[in-house]
């Protein structure tokens, strides 16, 4: 018996009425016809933090004047998903947390992960074995240990496993969380020491990259899903605490016939594994040199960097970033790590902390990076506890003498992103007619959009948010940033 056939004519017809309905989907103009804008504003010498200030409405302007100062959104010109906003969970945040009352434990763990009444953290790093932010040097493998059968974690279950999966429940039982180790055992390193750099000895790459596996396995085990993973922290820098050296080229060699493939015969090959770590300044010849070899690049998801290359006298260099995204754009940026070094305890009500993280998230976006991880998510009043005495700066201190949070502005300047773009969201086309305005925008899965102005200088200034030829008025403060959100 003959199956019947739909006939040429109809699946044609069938064709034409699909095209037709996909392109008129896809022609609908984003319109701000009945939208508001919402206004939410954290400016210095007020007591605005993230709060709504007004309620903005669109009216007609078709062509705004060369001296009316303008802010161009086009949500018709879409680039990189958001992965998420986030911080790093490590061994000195989680004891600081444990040192706090119970009722500013439950406050801290609401305002940096509610999505309501917090500002919604959605992304999470941690350290494999120790790192500076560690009360020690400590290793989960016994010395000589090649097979890896003492492995053990019981070090991280008193403070930072609990503390993790506090993190996880509060952020509603999702946490995108990548791990990295900061240095492999002294006893597979060069100098024989888990500190001042030295490098991984070519006999133990095979236990090395099991050692990765063995992790993530475990903490998944105890209920912590992983959802990446880096090869190295800070791979260029010999430091005082736990570091490891790799050039592009041991990298690229590492990941290609060992950390790579240990990963996918392992069952882990889901997981995004990403490059360098490390900061803007040489983020181009990492990248080019792994990404640049089709064995090693198969199994890499993205570049990670930080914000360090300021050590150096310099500013930060986005245009690195930049250049990565253009070149190879199958790839990611993620930006993994960023903190204000030299902590001192008067510094803590300081302006300029907070705008260096607007400066660099904007910036950093705009430049194609899909998600933005702080450093330590919660310090003492000492800046640590570090084991080697580099103590930094973080969002939110505990002052452990009398069981209280201080939230410094960088908190807000970061919640003014986290909280109003969400994962998901589309980076669209946000542009300042004037270079004393910095912006950044995204559609949310939701239609809304969330554009970001921020404003470093000491002047008021007033600007029309214009798009598709209407304009909603409004004025950014001196030193301040908002979020507007056209709904």
């Amino acid at each position: 018996m003959k199956k019947k056939l739909f006939s040429a004519p109809i699946i044609f017809a069938a064709l034409i009425f699909a095209a037709k309905s996909a392109d008129a989907q896809q022609a609908v103009p984003y319109t701000v016809k009945d939208k508001t804008v919402k206004v939410y504003l954290t400016a210095k010498n007020t007591d605005q933090r993230i709060t709504q200030t007004e309620t903005l409405h669109f009216v007609d302007k078709p062509q705004p004047g060369e001296t009316e100062v303008s802010v161009f959104v086009d949500p018709s010109k879409k680039f990189q998903t958001m992965l998420g906003i986030g911080a790093a969970l490590t061994d000195a945040a989680a004891e600081t947390f444990y040192k706090l009352p119970k009722d500013k434990q439950k406050e801290f763990m609401t305002a940096y992960f509610d999505k309501e009444k917090g500002i919604g953290y959605t992304l999470a790093r941690t350290h494999i074995q120790s790192c500076d932010f560690s009360s020690e040097s400590y290793s989960y493998v016994k010395d000589g240990d090649v097979a890896l059968k003492t492995f053990d974690v019981s070090h991280d279950e008193k403070y930072r496993i609990p503390f993790i999966k506090e993190a996880i429940a509060a952020a509603g039982g999702k946490l995108n969380m990548f791990v990295t180790p900061w240095s492999p055992p002294g006893w597979m390193k060069s100098n024989n020491d888990v500190l001042h750099g030295g490098k991984l000895l070519a006999k133990y790459d095979q236990s090395w990259a099991n050692f990765y596996v063995k992790f993530i396995k475990t903490y998944e085990k105890l209920g912590m899903p992983i959802w990446g993973l880096s090869v190295q922290n800070e791979p260029m820098a010999t430091q005082s605490w736990e570091s490891c050296l790799y050039t592009a080229e041991d990298e690229r060699d590492f990941i290609k016939n060992f950390l790579g493939p240990t990963l996918v015969k392992s069952g882990l090959g889901n997981k995004k594994l990403f490059v360098w770590d490390h900061n803007r300044d040489l983020i181009y010849q990492r990248a080019s040199t792994i990404l640049e070899d089709p064995q090693a690049a198969k199994y890499i998801w993205g570049v990670g960097f930080h914000w360090y290359e300021t050590w150096t006298g310099a500013g930060m260099n986005f245009e690195s970033t930049r250049r990565v995204a253009e070149a190879f754009p199958d790839k990611h940026l993620l930006f993994t790590e960023g903190c204000v070094e030299k902590f001192d305890f008067n510094r803590l009500n300081d302006w300029a902390l907070g705008e260096r993280y607007g400066t660099s998230m904007i910036n950093d976006f705009n430049a194609g990076t899909v998600g933005w991880t702080d450093w330590n998510i919660l310090l003492d009043e000492n800046g640590g506890p570090n084991h080697v005495g580099n103590y930094c700066f973080a969002p939110v201190h505990a002052d452990t003498r009398n069981g209280s949070l201080i939230y410094t502005n960088s908190y807000y300047y970061m919640g003014h992103f986290s909280k109003f773009i969400h994962p998901g969201a589309k980076r669209i086309i946000s542009n300042a007619s004037r270079d004393k305005l910095l912006t950044t925008a995204y559609i949310n899965p939701d239609g809304k959009l969330a554009v970001v102005i921020m404003n470093k200088t000491d002047d008021n200034i007033d600007y029309y948010l214009w798009i598709k030829g209407k304009a909603a008025k409004t004025t950014s403060p001196a030193h301040s940033i908002a979020t507007l959100v056209v709904e």
